[in-house]
């Protein structure tokens, strides 16, 4: 039996429609919830996550609360795979761990804090306001899983990234940069 899996950039793209966007009117145009990601329809996203990314990375996490890597180095305009491991040990319950890319501008400390709050979505916000701030995401993992997300940038800069896993933030971070 084949496993079928939703991109967690699928996932926040669909949480983060309100229900107003939902019923309004044909033309009434909806605004992107993450400027800096190339809009694309749910047929070319499903392409997109089937067609082999031009730029893979992979970062690690472990029971040490940290990521292998503090800064990660993209290209514009490229699908971009991210892949994140956890290979610590620990169960999920106390040190689950995940991966939260923000959008440039979006304010680290007050979203983590919300986050901290968000045990129903895997510490991930699942609001319009909070949602319109992720980039994308991975889901929370446990021990010796991995999850991988799909994006493409197309605007330059620098982008925070996190575990949102309650207390990890702190030390769980570090920065995307696209050019």
């Amino acid at each position: 039996m084949k496993k079928i899996s939703l991109s967690s950039t699928v996932l926040a793209a669909a949480l983060s429609f309100s229900p107003a966007l939902l019923h309004a009117e044909p033309s009434t145009p909806a605004k992107p919830s993450a400027p800096a990601i190339e809009e694309k329809t749910e047929g070319e996203k499903k392409v997109m996550e089937e067609k082999k990314a031009d730029f893979e990375i992979t970062v690690t996490c472990n029971d040490a609360m940290q990521f292998d890597k503090k800064e990660i180095e993209v290209p514009l305009g490229k699908l971009i795979k991210l892949t994140l491991k956890n290979v610590g040990k620990a169960p999920k319950i106390a040190m689950g761990h995940n991966l939260v890319i923000l959008n440039k501008g979006a304010s680290l400390q007050p979203w983590a804090m919300k986050a901290m709050s968000a045990r129903d979505s895997e510490f991930v916000p699942s609001d319009e306001e909070s949602m319109k701030a992720v980039l994308a995401h991975t889901k929370l993992l446990g021990p010796d899983e991995e999850d991988a997300v799909t994006f493409t940038l197309t605007e330059a800069g620098e982008y925070e990234f996190l575990c949102s896993f309650p207390g990890h933030f702190s030390l769980m971070r570090g920065k995307l940069i696209a050019k």
